[in-house]
């Protein structure tokens, strides 16, 4: 076993597993796979992400040694952002409305974030141009990870071809569909144009929240499956590489996640299951007999 210069190197490769508990237990004819990309110190897929982009950035010489760092985000991306840059040696700064939830600010704070506030009813868009015009003002470098091409060239160098290598059973695939939540649209980018310049045997099924459905032009509103679904379409989104996109509600996720974790001990986040949940229903109804699921996130087990 390789002795790696810092934690980040071990992240790149996520192992592919077969779910044969959870679908047994859904009673689903085909065979249903899960990446788990969550082995980060975030528990989510966001630690690859933010080392990834930060990597792209300093390769494009958009970033320099001990340069500040500037981002609209509170979320996942907040929290692996920050610890990505600060022990790269960047500060990071945040960008959030006002009225963000106080305890992720807390939390955010304490992992070494600076925390600046936008109007609250300007919303994610106003928390976005605050933070280009202090880059601007300041000489900072703004990520900008919701437009910034390198989210999805990060997912076209790593989490793609990952892929491609794991399914691929001399020329052919392994399975006939894949499943990934949509958040920032750089997964399901990068990844889809991967496979899709490999081969077009294989679905690519976007996956989003019932109850906030931008990208199938439906109504969007509040949902509870944290990290996909943010209620507009992503600059980053590549409609081009989806098959179609699969509609999963808060219920149905939390139910999935509750699933694996018995059947086969997958420690699956409430996003991880919406996706997880979309995969067997591709093959549930008959549209893949074997699906691949990207799972983007992990939930913390307590101990007894």
């Amino acid at each position: 076993m390789p002795i790696y210069p810092n934690f980040y190197q071990t992240l790149s490769a996520c192992p592919i597993v077969e779910l044969r508990g959870y679908a047994a237990a859904c009673g689903l004819k085909g065979r249903l796979y899960a990446y788990l990309d969550f082995a980060g110190p975030t528990g989510t897929a966001r630690d690859g992400l933010a080392e990834g982009m930060l990597a792209l950035a300093i390769e494009k010489k958009k970033l320099i040694s001990g340069q500040p760092i500037i981002e609209a985000a509170s979320g996942p991306f907040a929290a692996a952002l920050t610890l990505a840059g600060l022990t790269a040696g960047h500060p990071v700064v945040l960008v959030m409305p006002e009225d963000a939830p106080a305890l992720r600010q807390e939390t955010l704070l304490r992992l070494g974030a600076q925390i600046r506030h936008s109007p609250a009813r300007s919303g994610v868009n106003g928390a976005r141009r605050l933070a280009a015009q202090t880059a601007a003002a300041n000489g900072w470098y703004y990520m900008d990870w919701l437009a910034n091409d390198d989210n999805p060239e990060y997912h076209r160098r790593v989490t793609g071809p990952a892929i491609v290598q794991s399914i691929a059973r001399e020329g052919k695939s392994a399975v006939d569909a894949i499943a990934i939540g949509v958040g920032s649209g750089g997964t399901v980018t990068g990844v889809g144009e991967t496979i899709k310049a490999w081969t077009n045997d294989v679905r690519i099924a976007a996956v989003e929240p019932y109850e906030s459905q931008a990208l199938g032009g439906g109504l969007t509103g509040p949902h509870g499956i944290s990290d996909l679904g943010y209620g507009f379409v992503p600059e980053n989104f590549n409609a081009y590489v989806v098959d179609n996109v699969v509609a999963v509600n808060t219920t149905d996720a939390q139910r999935a996640a509750q699933k694996v974790l018995r059947t086969d001990a997958i420690p699956a986040s409430v996003a991880s299951g919406a996706v997880l949940q979309a995969a067997a229903q591709l093959i549930h109804v008959g549209a893949s007999r074997s699906a691949l699921a990207i799972l983007p996130g992990r939930q913390i087990v307590n101990t007894l």
